[in-house]
């Protein structure tokens, strides 16, 4: 099936009657009748493969690609259409064999009832491994089923998710934009490249040359800078002076300075940095949340690593609870997955979805980026449509 019939399979539903009007010149109005299944209908879960290609080359610490696999999601019920997707970056160990694998294992046909979320989502976690630690594994594959589900829930009510969860889509924040290792000139190139479009700018680092990397930036942009080391330092002493000198350079945030491993020594830095340190590898779900607490200053939550929109909103409100800052993140993804935890960024501290600004075969449109910040549609659900 070639992608775009896969995504024009099953078109999205018109959204639900209109709430009526109320008041005294509408005595006899009354709310909508609430959305009722047809007799019969159940979830219907397909997939296909989807590469996703960068238009750079992608450089962190310790990895290049070109293109990302991926593989997008559909969730059908009653005439209406879900849309998730599993992004998979080499680094994590996902594969689109092992996406597809676990969805192979899923039957969701015996859900008659979509609005279920807890329990359906219960249950496709109940097919994953469990980690040691106590995590679970397939992150990528439960997100899409996720991201699937909670796009269908928002169509059948006829409001998008924001609204759903009680958020006020003027809180979003400003999304930093990625500018990948490369030559100095390069990188200054880059940066060039997005001057005025956003306000907020994150440069990969972890090699021996990332403050003449971070002065190539500095000569073409005086934007706040996000750095991930994406554990690419090893020594406490020479990551907090580097730390100092970043700060020096309109640095604002480190994230994963240290291996994820190396907890004590990331506690040590934390008291020490002038800079908030953030968790990104060492987190992946709330198991790992629990136990680097007090150990970082924020952590970075992403949907692919967590599992799905249910899982990043509990672990959103636990880091909150224990004074930590939050970060919304992404892989390489299309509009799909950022649009998703687009619909939940309101109020938190940093956002880096950028992840459909990388790529040149975005399949959907969802949420867009003013200036820099996070703009949220009105449309339902994830707020998707398919690009013609």
């Amino acid at each position: 099936m070639k992608r775009r019939e896969f995504l024009k399979g099953a078109a999205f539903a018109a959204a639900g009657a209109a709430v009526a009007a109320c008041g005294i010149k509408s005595p006899k109005a009354r709310a909508p009748k609430p959305y009722e299944p047809v007799p019969g209908s159940r979830l219907r879960l397909s997939w296909e493969p989807y590469e996703l290609t960068l238009k750079h080359t992608f450089t962190v610490s310790g990895s290049s690609r070109k293109a990302t696999p991926g593989v997008q999601v559909r969730l059908e019920f009653d005439g209406y259409t879900g849309y998730g997707e599993a992004s998979m970056p080499p680094y994590l160990g996902h594969s689109v064999e092992s996406v597809q694998a676990f969805l192979s294992k899923l039957d969701l046909s015996r859900f008659t009832d979509p609005f279920m979320l807890e329990d359906i989502m219960a249950y496709v976690n109940s097919c994953a491994r469990k980690l040691r630690g106590g995590g679970l594994s397939d992150a990528p594959a439960r997100a899409a089923v996720d991201m699937a589900l909670h796009d269908l829930f928002g169509k059948l009510l006829g409001q998008p998710l924001w609204r759903i969860f009680g958020l006020d889509p003027s809180r979003t924040p400003d999304t930093s934009y990625t500018i990948g290792m490369d030559t100095p000139d390069v990188m200054a190139q880059k940066t060039r490249e997005v001057a005025g479009m956003f306000k907020v700018l994150k440069v990969k680092v972890g090699q021996p040359d990332d403050l003449q990397m971070i002065d190539a930036v500095r000569s073409a942009s005086n934007l706040p800078i996000v750095v991930d080391a994406n554990q690419g330092w090893t020594d406490r002493i020479k990551a907090l002076y580097e730390i100092y000198e970043l700060k020096e350079r309109g640095v604002v945030m480190v994230e994963q300075p240290l291996p994820a491993s190396a907890l004590d020594d990331i506690a040590w830095l934390k008291g020490r940095s002038p800079l908030p340190i953030f968790a990104d590898e060492a987190v992946q779900g709330m198991s790992d949340l629990r136990r680097i607490k007090g150990a970082y200053s924020g952590v970075n939550i992403k949907l692919m690593k967590c599992g799905g929109i249910l899982e990043a909103r509990r672990m959103m409100s636990y880091a909150r609870a224990e004074g930590m800052k939050v970060m919304l993140g992404c892989m390489t993804e299309t509009s799909c997955g950022i649009s998703a935890a687009a619909q939940i960024s309101p109020g938190v501290d940093f956002a880096d979805l950028d992840g459909n600004l990388l790529i040149s075969n975005d399949p959907f449109e969802g949420a867009g980026v003013s200036e820099g910040k996070i703009m949220l549609n009105n449309l339902p659900g994830l707020g998707l449509s398919i690009r013609k």
